[in-house]
């Protein structure tokens, strides 16, 4: 009869096999946040991708650094990329200040949370206020969803010679796509904003601190993030491609 010898209890806890804490264990609610944000990292990209293979197998295409040459309420023509440049800086700073906000309930400092993250909702609301002013532009030059510019308009935005069939094709789709893309972006800014006013007011509660966690504050930091990673791919592909 074959006998098993056990193994003293330190001993196999020192085992790389025998359990303990897991290297992927993630709090339950940041792990539902991170099959939410790929599943809408699919969305995004699906979209992204139908707007580059019709950007790409166009004959013609409008020109971004003519359709963008404007900066709304200052410059009608000659700063192409300046308005959006500015936009563009403003989401990322937003992200910046979220990781300070992320950073400072680490260290439970809940006065140093609250200022950060209304520096956040601050930023968010000036790109939202940014996103409105510019397609307030664009829709008074006769772009929107099922609309193009006159004719004099339209062909400021594509080389000489092209023809106006081309352009007409060309300007409605790249109209639709535009505002459907930028426009499903924007909601989703709206929306962290939102949500970030609400967590900010549940710190100025106390919320978070009679729990001994900023969790929640990570959680949607992650959602901002996210928004700020996808307006990068955005920006590429309307505004420099």
């Amino acid at each position: 009869m074959s006998t098993t010898v056990a193994q003293p209890v330190d001993e196999v806890k020192s085992t790389p096999w025998s359990g303990g804490r897991s290297p992927f264990e993630v709090e339950y609610g940041k792990m539902m946040m991170w099959f939410f944000l790929l599943s809408d990292a699919f969305t995004f990209s699906s979209l992204l991708i139908s707007y580059g293979a019709l950007r790409f197998s166009a004959p013609v295409w409008p020109a971004p650094s003519l359709v963008f040459q404007s900066f709304p309420g200052l410059i009608e023509h000659g700063a192409p990329l300046v308005f959006v440049g500015l936009m563009t800086f403003i989401l990322i700073m937003s992200s910046v200040t979220m990781v300070l906000a992320v950073e400072a309930g680490h260290r439970n400092s809940k006065k140093e949370v609250i200022g950060w993250m209304i520096a956040t909702v601050i930023g968010g609301l000036m790109f939202l206020g940014c996103q409105a002013l510019e397609w307030n532009h664009l829709h008074s030059e006769g772009f929107w969803w099922g609309h193009i510019p006159n004719k004099e308009t339209m062909q400021e935005f594509f080389a000489k010679g092209v023809p106006l069939t081309q352009q007409t094709m060309t300007s409605h789709q790249f109209a639709n796509l535009f505002f459907t893309i930028t426009g499903f972006h924007g909601f989703h800014v709206f929306s962290g904003v939102i949500i970030n006013i609400i967590i900010t007011i549940n710190v100025l509660l106390g919320t978070y601190e009679r729990r001994g966690s900023y969790l929640m504050v990570e959680k949607v930091g992650l959602y901002w993030h996210f928004v700020d990673l996808v307006w990068v791919f955005v920006f590429t592909f309307f505004y420099l491609v």
